[in-house]
Formats: C-alpha cells, structure tokens, sequence
C-alpha cells in the first residue's frame, strides 16, 4: 500500500515538474513515512520517463471520429451550400433592365429598373401589368415562365 502510494505521489511529482504545494514544499516532497525527497524523485522517474504525453495521444484518438464527421459534414453539406450562396448572390448582382425573373415566392416578372438593393419588377400578363418593387435578395433565378395551356379534355 505505502509502495503504490509513493509510486503515485513519485509520478505526480514527475508530471507536476516541481511545483510547490500550499504548504510551502515541493510537490511529493515531504517527511511522511514513503515519502521520498526530491533527488530520490527524479532518480526514481528516470525509470519510466514518458517520450511523449500519452494522454495527448489519448485525447487525438478519441476526438479523430468526430474530427471526421466534421470534415464530411463540410464537404457534403456546408461546401456546397456556400458554392450556391456565392453563385446566387453573383446572379443577384447581375441583374439588368428587360430580364425576366422569379422570385422566392414563385411570382414571375419583367425587371423594369434597378436600384442598389431594389428591383421594380413588372408582374402581369396581357397588359394588365403592375410594377412592384422587390428586393435583389429575393430574386431566385433569371429565367421565363412557361405558360402552357390547360389540358384538352379526351371523350
């Protein structure tokens, strides 16, 4: 028992590197029964000195699945998300005058003019037309609608 507990307190010294307690003596130091001084420490460490931190290498090991997950996350959801923000908002930007356009609500329009975030867009057909002013951000896609006529009944 006293072995175990001077092993211990021999490799907490060992890792602590010499810190003080509050009592005012060196770590593991002391004059207790097992206790060894700071020389019988560093003579008894030089037998099982780590090469490295093994709890480091713990710690990478048990953090690589998630670093893992992370990284097949951006590449299938966050990386293409951004790829389409970028190609959406360099669409957005350059919209011009007699465009046709969708918006996020699905309403198809003319562009007529544009402002600096605004658009006034032109929405109706048959020259039943209103202008309405929409936001660029709102513009999903440059594009005209495709009206086709309703389906023949069959006899």
């Amino acid at each position: 028992m006293i072995n175990t507990f001077t092993d211990l307190l021999n490799r907490i010294t060992v890792l602590a590197g010499g810190l003080v307690v509050p009592g005012g003596q060196p770590a593991g130091g002391g004059t207790g029964a097992g206790a060894g001084t700071t020389g019988e420490v560093a003579a008894g460490a030089a037998g099982y000195a780590p090469v490295g931190d093994p709890g480091m290498a713990g710690m990478l090991i048990t953090m690589l699945p998630f670093l893992a997950i992370f990284v097949g996350m951006w590449f299938l959801m966050i990386r293409p998300q951004r790829k389409r923000e970028k190609k959406l908002k360099e669409l957005q930007a350059t919209i011009k005058a007699g465009d046709n356009i969708v918006t996020s609500s699905g309403m198809f329009g003319k562009v007529a003019d544009v402002g600096t975030d605004c658009l006034v867009v032109e929405m109706g057909i048959s020259g039943r037309t209103v202008k309405i002013p929409v936001l660029k951000s709102d513009v999903l896609g440059v594009r005209e609608p495709v009206l086709t006529p309703p389906p023949k009944e069959v006899e």
